[in-house]
């Protein structure tokens, strides 16, 4: 009878691999986790501008091929994103694009905007976008639509 004589990894192999294992498995929940702390853009101060949102407050109607917005609150509105509804499908549109008289600063509080634009579709959802401070930059935040977008039937 020959008995066979099984052999296991070396010492060293099996610490390299487990230490490139742990390795992989740090980097990993380091990359997923970064995920979690996203930018804050702040406004007027250090607030968060998704908590400002909350305080913006404006009228628009659609007529006769006419938009009309009014800020009736206390936050400046930088733009809006529209949201251009048809039979079973919507596009994106921004407001602030080069094809209307959109203010560059956006639109202050008492400030009014009125302009002639076609939308091709059964309705329309406009929300407030804010400019706010990220480190050193500004960015812009789009509000939660379900929170704080208008919906206008055309």
């Amino acid at each position: 009878m020959v008995r066979e004589i099984k052999r296991g990894l070396s010492p060293v192999i099996a610490t390299v691999l487990l230490v490139a294992m742990v390795v992989v498995i740090g980097l990993i929940l380091f990359l997923w986790l970064r995920g979690f702390n996203e930018e804050t853009i702040t406004k007027f101060g250090g607030q968060n501008v998704k908590i400002v949102c909350d305080d913006v407050f404006f009228e628009a109607s659609y007529s006769s091929g006419s938009l009309f917005v009014s800020n009736s609150g206390n936050v400046p509105i930088f733009g809006f994103e529209v949201k251009v509804q048809g039979d079973g499908s919507y596009s994106i549109q921004d407001l602030r694009d080069s094809s209307t008289s959109w203010p560059e600063a956006g639109l202050n509080q008492g400030g009014v905007f009125s302009e002639a634009i076609s939308f091709q579709g059964t309705g329309i959802v406009l929300t407030p976008v804010l400019l706010g401070e990220s480190q050193d930059t500004k960015k812009t935040h789009v509000c939660n639509e379900a929170q704080h977008g208008v919906s206008i039937s055309i």
